[in-house]
Protein backbone atom coordinates (compact mmCIF):
# COMPACT_ATOMS: atom_id res chain seq x y z
CA UNK A 1 0.00 0.00 0.00
CA UNK A 2 1.24 3.47 -0.86
CA UNK A 3 2.52 5.96 1.71
CA UNK A 4 0.43 9.10 1.90
CA UNK A 5 0.83 12.51 3.49
CA UNK A 6 -2.60 14.14 3.08
CA UNK A 7 -4.80 11.10 3.61
CA UNK A 8 -4.88 7.92 5.68
CA UNK A 9 -6.05 4.54 4.41
CA UNK A 10 -7.20 1.60 6.52
CA UNK A 11 -8.26 -1.70 4.95
CA UNK A 12 -10.07 -4.29 7.03
CA UNK A 13 -11.93 -6.79 4.85
CA UNK A 14 -14.44 -5.91 3.41
CA UNK A 15 -14.01 -2.15 4.06
CA UNK A 16 -11.46 0.46 3.01
CA UNK A 17 -11.60 3.72 4.97
CA UNK A 18 -10.04 6.71 3.23
CA UNK A 19 -9.62 9.59 5.68
CA UNK A 20 -8.74 13.10 4.54
CA UNK A 21 -5.96 14.09 6.93
CA UNK A 22 -5.33 17.83 6.91
CA UNK A 23 -7.31 18.63 10.06
CA UNK A 24 -5.55 21.95 10.65
CA UNK A 25 -7.04 23.10 7.30
CA UNK A 26 -10.42 21.40 7.79
CA UNK A 27 -9.20 18.81 5.28
CA UNK A 28 -9.18 21.28 2.42
CA UNK A 29 -7.85 19.88 -0.86
CA UNK A 30 -4.61 20.79 -2.56
CA UNK A 31 -3.62 19.34 -5.93
CA UNK A 32 -1.48 16.89 -3.98
CA UNK A 33 -4.46 15.85 -1.83
CA UNK A 34 -6.59 15.26 -4.90
CA UNK A 35 -3.87 13.10 -6.49
CA UNK A 36 -3.47 11.02 -3.33
CA UNK A 37 -7.22 10.58 -2.99
CA UNK A 38 -7.51 9.35 -6.56
CA UNK A 39 -4.65 6.91 -6.06
CA UNK A 40 -6.20 5.55 -2.87
CA UNK A 41 -9.53 5.01 -4.63
CA UNK A 42 -7.80 3.22 -7.51
CA UNK A 43 -5.95 0.95 -5.07
CA UNK A 44 -9.17 0.15 -3.21
CA UNK A 45 -10.90 -0.72 -6.48
CA UNK A 46 -8.06 -3.08 -7.42
CA UNK A 47 -8.01 -4.79 -3.99
CA UNK A 48 -10.30 -7.88 -3.80
CA UNK A 49 -10.39 -7.50 0.00
CA UNK A 50 -12.36 -4.28 -0.46
CA UNK A 51 -16.07 -4.60 -1.19
CA UNK A 52 -16.88 -0.99 -0.30
CA UNK A 53 -15.13 2.28 0.47
CA UNK A 54 -15.85 4.76 3.27
CA UNK A 55 -14.67 8.36 2.86
CA UNK A 56 -14.37 10.56 5.95
CA UNK A 57 -12.29 13.38 7.45
CA UNK A 58 -9.90 13.77 10.37
CA UNK A 59 -10.64 16.23 13.13
CA UNK A 60 -13.72 18.45 13.13
CA UNK A 61 -14.15 18.81 9.36
CA UNK A 62 -15.16 16.52 6.54
CA UNK A 63 -13.69 18.95 4.02
CA UNK A 64 -13.79 22.71 3.50
CA UNK A 65 -13.29 22.21 -0.24
CA UNK A 66 -10.33 23.60 -2.16
CA UNK A 67 -7.57 25.00 0.01
CA UNK A 68 -7.65 28.81 -0.06
CA UNK A 69 -4.21 28.98 -1.67
CA UNK A 70 -5.21 26.41 -4.30
CA UNK A 71 -8.42 28.33 -4.97
CA UNK A 72 -6.46 31.55 -5.38
CA UNK A 73 -4.15 29.83 -7.86
CA UNK A 74 -7.09 28.36 -9.75
CA UNK A 75 -8.81 31.72 -10.11
CA UNK A 76 -5.61 33.54 -11.06
CA UNK A 77 -4.82 31.18 -13.94
CA UNK A 78 -8.38 30.66 -15.11
CA UNK A 79 -8.49 27.12 -13.77
CA UNK A 80 -5.82 25.77 -16.12
CA UNK A 81 -3.88 24.00 -13.35
CA UNK A 82 -7.04 22.40 -11.98
CA UNK A 83 -8.00 21.16 -15.44
CA UNK A 84 -4.47 19.81 -15.90
CA UNK A 85 -4.82 17.82 -12.66
CA UNK A 86 -7.50 15.64 -14.26
CA UNK A 87 -6.18 12.15 -14.81
CA UNK A 88 -7.76 11.59 -18.23
CA UNK A 89 -9.11 14.00 -20.83
CA UNK A 90 -11.74 11.40 -21.73
CA UNK A 91 -13.23 11.50 -18.22
CA UNK A 92 -16.23 13.62 -17.47
CA UNK A 93 -15.09 16.89 -15.88
CA UNK A 94 -15.52 17.96 -12.29
CA UNK A 95 -13.98 17.15 -8.94
CA UNK A 96 -14.64 13.55 -7.90
CA UNK A 97 -16.87 12.76 -10.90
CA UNK A 98 -14.84 9.57 -11.34
CA UNK A 99 -16.46 8.22 -8.16
CA UNK A 100 -19.68 7.65 -10.11
CA UNK A 101 -17.77 5.14 -12.27
CA UNK A 102 -16.13 3.32 -9.36
CA UNK A 103 -17.60 -0.22 -9.46
CA UNK A 104 -17.72 -0.52 -5.67
CA UNK A 105 -20.01 1.29 -3.21
CA UNK A 106 -18.52 4.58 -1.99
CA UNK A 107 -19.99 5.77 1.30
CA UNK A 108 -19.49 9.26 2.73
CA UNK A 109 -19.16 9.41 6.52
CA UNK A 110 -19.54 13.15 6.99
CA UNK A 111 -18.06 13.95 10.38
CA UNK A 112 -18.05 17.77 10.26
CA UNK A 113 -18.39 20.68 7.88
CA UNK A 114 -18.72 19.82 4.17
CA UNK A 115 -18.32 23.06 2.25
CA UNK A 116 -17.91 23.77 -1.46
CA UNK A 117 -15.77 20.97 -2.86
CA UNK A 118 -16.34 19.04 0.37
CA UNK A 119 -20.05 19.05 -0.38
CA UNK A 120 -19.22 17.94 -3.93
CA UNK A 121 -17.28 14.99 -2.54
CA UNK A 122 -20.15 13.97 -0.24
CA UNK A 123 -22.70 14.35 -3.04
CA UNK A 124 -20.68 12.19 -5.46
CA UNK A 125 -20.46 9.35 -2.98
CA UNK A 126 -23.24 6.80 -3.41
CA UNK A 127 -24.73 6.91 0.10
CA UNK A 128 -24.18 9.48 2.83
CA UNK A 129 -23.98 8.97 6.59
CA UNK A 130 -23.79 12.19 8.61
CA UNK A 131 -22.79 12.81 12.19
CA UNK A 132 -25.06 15.12 14.16
CA UNK A 133 -21.98 17.38 14.30
CA UNK A 134 -21.90 17.70 10.49
CA UNK A 135 -23.00 20.70 8.46
CA UNK A 136 -23.26 21.50 4.76
CA UNK A 137 -22.91 24.62 2.63
CA UNK A 138 -22.53 25.09 -1.12
CA UNK A 139 -20.57 28.39 -0.84
CA UNK A 140 -19.83 28.65 -4.60
CA UNK A 141 -21.83 31.79 -5.35
CA UNK A 142 -20.23 33.58 -2.40
CA UNK A 143 -16.91 33.12 -4.23
CA UNK A 144 -18.23 34.43 -7.53
CA UNK A 145 -18.46 30.89 -8.91
CA UNK A 146 -21.33 28.87 -10.38
CA UNK A 147 -22.66 25.54 -9.09
CA UNK A 148 -19.48 23.74 -10.09
CA UNK A 149 -18.38 20.20 -10.81
CA UNK A 150 -21.76 18.88 -11.91
CA UNK A 151 -23.56 19.98 -8.74
CA UNK A 152 -26.22 21.72 -10.87
CA UNK A 153 -27.13 18.24 -12.21
CA UNK A 154 -26.63 16.18 -9.05
CA UNK A 155 -28.01 18.33 -6.23
CA UNK A 156 -31.53 18.71 -7.72
CA UNK A 157 -31.69 14.95 -8.07
CA UNK A 158 -30.89 14.53 -4.39
CA UNK A 159 -33.09 17.25 -2.88
CA UNK A 160 -35.29 18.61 -5.69
CA UNK A 161 -34.77 21.73 -7.85
CA UNK A 162 -36.29 24.26 -5.45
CA UNK A 163 -34.23 23.16 -2.48
CA UNK A 164 -31.13 22.89 -4.66
CA UNK A 165 -31.51 26.46 -5.91
CA UNK A 166 -32.15 27.67 -2.36
CA UNK A 167 -28.95 26.03 -1.11
CA UNK A 168 -26.96 27.32 -4.08
CA UNK A 169 -28.28 30.89 -4.12
CA UNK A 170 -28.08 31.51 -0.38
CA UNK A 171 -24.97 29.46 0.47
CA UNK A 172 -26.65 28.95 3.84
CA UNK A 173 -25.21 26.36 6.15
CA UNK A 174 -27.59 23.58 7.14
CA UNK A 175 -27.04 21.14 9.96
CA UNK A 176 -27.12 17.37 9.64
CA UNK A 177 -30.73 17.08 10.82
CA UNK A 178 -31.92 19.41 8.07
CA UNK A 179 -29.70 17.66 5.52
CA UNK A 180 -31.34 14.38 6.49
CA UNK A 181 -34.82 15.88 6.33
CA UNK A 182 -34.40 17.15 2.77
CA UNK A 183 -32.69 13.99 1.52
CA UNK A 184 -29.13 15.21 1.16
CA UNK A 185 -28.01 12.45 3.53
CA UNK A 186 -29.53 9.01 3.99
CA UNK A 187 -28.43 8.17 7.55
CA UNK A 188 -28.01 10.33 10.64
CA UNK A 189 -26.04 9.14 13.67
CA UNK A 190 -24.15 10.29 16.73
CA UNK A 191 -20.51 11.34 16.23
CA UNK A 192 -19.01 8.37 18.07
CA UNK A 193 -21.11 5.95 16.02
CA UNK A 194 -20.42 7.42 12.58
CA UNK A 195 -17.57 5.24 11.32
CA UNK A 196 -18.89 2.09 12.95
CA UNK A 197 -22.25 2.61 11.25
CA UNK A 198 -20.66 3.25 7.86
CA UNK A 199 -18.40 0.20 8.18
CA UNK A 200 -21.34 -1.94 9.31
CA UNK A 201 -23.28 -0.85 6.24
CA UNK A 202 -20.52 -2.13 3.96
CA UNK A 203 -20.25 -5.38 5.91
CA UNK A 204 -24.02 -5.89 5.66
CA UNK A 205 -24.20 -5.48 1.90
CA UNK A 206 -20.97 -7.46 1.43
CA UNK A 207 -22.61 -10.39 3.23
CA UNK A 208 -25.76 -10.36 1.13
CA UNK A 209 -25.13 -8.89 -2.33
CA UNK A 210 -22.89 -10.04 -5.18
CA UNK A 211 -20.14 -7.44 -5.79
CA UNK A 212 -20.50 -7.70 -9.56
CA UNK A 213 -24.24 -7.06 -9.40
CA UNK A 214 -23.65 -4.12 -7.06
CA UNK A 215 -21.37 -2.67 -9.73
CA UNK A 216 -23.96 -3.31 -12.45
CA UNK A 217 -26.73 -1.74 -10.38
CA UNK A 218 -24.68 1.36 -9.60
CA UNK A 219 -23.91 1.81 -13.29
CA UNK A 220 -27.57 1.42 -14.24
CA UNK A 221 -28.83 3.84 -11.59
CA UNK A 222 -26.49 6.66 -12.62
CA UNK A 223 -26.90 6.02 -16.35
CA UNK A 224 -30.68 5.99 -16.10
CA UNK A 225 -30.93 9.30 -14.23
CA UNK A 226 -30.61 10.98 -17.60
CA UNK A 227 -32.35 8.38 -19.76
CA UNK A 228 -35.91 7.93 -20.96
CA UNK A 229 -37.71 4.83 -19.75
CA UNK A 230 -37.54 2.88 -23.07
CA UNK A 231 -33.74 3.19 -23.16
CA UNK A 232 -33.45 2.43 -19.43
CA UNK A 233 -35.68 -0.64 -19.60
CA UNK A 234 -33.78 -2.07 -22.59
CA UNK A 235 -30.43 -1.38 -20.91
CA UNK A 236 -31.55 -3.09 -17.70
CA UNK A 237 -32.90 -6.05 -19.67
CA UNK A 238 -29.55 -6.53 -21.44
CA UNK A 239 -27.72 -6.37 -18.10
CA UNK A 240 -30.17 -8.85 -16.58
CA UNK A 241 -29.44 -11.56 -19.17
CA UNK A 242 -25.70 -11.11 -18.71
CA UNK A 243 -26.10 -11.44 -14.93
CA UNK A 244 -28.16 -14.62 -15.29
CA UNK A 245 -25.28 -16.28 -17.13
CA UNK A 246 -22.73 -15.55 -14.41
CA UNK A 247 -21.83 -18.02 -11.63
CA UNK A 248 -23.20 -15.59 -9.01
CA UNK A 249 -26.76 -16.19 -10.21
CA UNK A 250 -26.43 -19.95 -9.85
CA UNK A 251 -24.80 -19.52 -6.43
CA UNK A 252 -27.64 -17.26 -5.29
CA UNK A 253 -30.23 -19.83 -6.34
CA UNK A 254 -28.35 -22.69 -4.64
CA UNK A 255 -27.99 -20.68 -1.43
CA UNK A 256 -31.74 -20.04 -1.39
CA UNK A 257 -32.54 -23.72 -1.85
CA UNK A 258 -29.96 -24.78 0.74
CA UNK A 259 -31.03 -22.05 3.19
CA UNK A 260 -27.51 -20.63 3.59
CA UNK A 261 -25.67 -17.37 2.99
CA UNK A 262 -24.36 -17.18 -0.59
CA UNK A 263 -20.65 -16.92 -1.34
CA UNK A 264 -20.09 -14.51 -4.19
CA UNK A 265 -16.90 -13.76 -6.07
CA UNK A 266 -15.17 -10.49 -5.21
CA UNK A 267 -14.30 -7.90 -7.84
CA UNK A 268 -10.65 -8.35 -8.80
CA UNK A 269 -10.41 -11.95 -7.60
CA UNK A 270 -8.50 -14.25 -9.93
Amino acid sequence: MSAYTDIEVEVEDPVAVIRLNRPERLNAFTYHTLAEFRQAIDEAVANPAVVGIVVTGAGRGFSAGLDSQTLAEATSDGGRALRAARADDEELPGLFTFLLDVPKPVIAAVNGVAAGGGLVLAAKCDVRFASTAASFTTVFLKRGLIAEHGVSWLLPRLVGPGRALDLLWTSKRIDATEAHRIGLVEYLCEPDELLDRARAYIREIAASAAPMTMADTKRLVYAHLGAGYPEAFRDADDAQWVALERPDAAEGARALLEKRIPTFRRLGEK
